[in-house]
């Protein structure tokens, strides 16, 4: 536990961050580099400042504070979701959530951020800016769809978008090329290792290693599989069932996708992935269900390899349930 600390909750996002100190105080600082200096000096050496990973938001201030010798932790917000969940707790708010941080680690073991070299800050960097890339270009090509469905598309705007869409595409490339060189510059072998499993390509690879810090941040399948939001929930009542299943969507939603995308591959060429994927179909459920289990096995034989150090094996990663 962490009682000898004085416990700071951060629920950041893309312009504030709040933070519920030890005293009980709600505060917000701009997500700035004035605003980390700010919080930083209300700070004192016996504080631990505790926060939920965000993606590049979270890495910016956890960084600030590390590189100033502060004690942080950066928490899965499955299990703080958990967490507040078990207290039944029907209040969302960004103070709320500080508060529910600050909680959760009073009562729960954090472990320590030791801190991320450059080409991890690039890293999420580049994720991030590719994510607005990969937004812009769905509204491209959904502006381009719609001029042909109008039949009398304007020349000028066409060309536009078509120019538009080709600089997206080039941008993209360009910087998953970057995204792929910084992960075999760190993560070489274990980028080999996870490229053996079939149905899996460099993209989802390369994220992969880069969101779960070479696999560093899971003690097992269970929760990366958790963390891309893959895992199958159920609504009952007493001994009936309300509704169908789902996956939670709690996760990463970039990464869910191209799992998703990977499984139509994977049961062409993974034989563990394939037999789910029979066995499942067989049963007169759905396919989408199925691609679903699919990913989920694709997960967990990542995750398999990536904590033995060796290439796919057939015979071994079939095994895994």
């Amino acid at each position: 536990m962490n009682k000898d600390k004085e416990i700071h909750g951060v629920d950041i996002s893309k312009d504030v961050f709040d933070v519920f100190d030890h005293e009980g105080v709600h505060h917000q600082y701009p997500n700035t580099l004035k605003g980390f200096r700010d919080y930083f000096r209300c700070l004192n050496p016996n504080s631990l400042v505790v926060m939920e990973a965000t993606g590049y938001y979270h890495y910016l201030l956890a960084q600030f504070l590390y590189d100033q010798g502060m004690a942080v932790s950066v928490v899965n917000p499955l299990s703080v979701k958990r967490f507040v969940q078990m207290r039944l707790s029907k209040v969302k708010t960004d103070k709320s959530d500080a508060k529910a941080i600050a909680e959760y680690a009073k009562v729960n073991a954090v472990p320590l951020y030791d801190g991320k070299g450059e080409d991890q800050a690039e890293s999420l960097q580049l994720l991030a800016l590719m994510d607005i890339y990969l937004k812009q270009r769905t509204q491209v090509k959904n502006k381009l769809h719609g001029e042909k469905v109008l039949g009398i598309p304007s020349r000028a705007v066409h060309s536009s978008l078509v120019r538009t869409l080709k600089s997206l595409d080039r941008e993209l490339e360009a910087l998953q090329s970057r995204l792929l060189a910084l992960v075999k510059k760190t993560q070489q072998r274990q980028l080999t290792n996870l490229k053996s499993i079939p149905g899996l390509g460099d993209k989802t690879v390369a994220l992969l290693i880069i969101l779960t810090d070479g696999f560093t941040k899971f003690e097992n399948a269970g929760q990366l599989c958790n963390y891309a939001g893959i895992t199958p929930t159920t609504r009952r009542s007493g001994s009936s069932v309300r509704g169908k299943s789902r996956i939670s969507k709690v996760g990463n939603r970039e990464l869910r996708n191209l799992l998703f995308l990977c499984a139509f591959s994977a049961c062409k060429h993974n034989k563990a992935c394939r037999e789910i994927y029979e066995r499942i179909t067989a049963k007169g459920k759905s396919k989408k269900l199925a691609l679903i289990a699919v990913s989920n096995k694709l997960l967990k034989q990542a995750f398999a390899i990536a904590k033995s150090g060796l290439p796919y094996d057939e015979n071994y990663v079939s095994k895994l349930n």
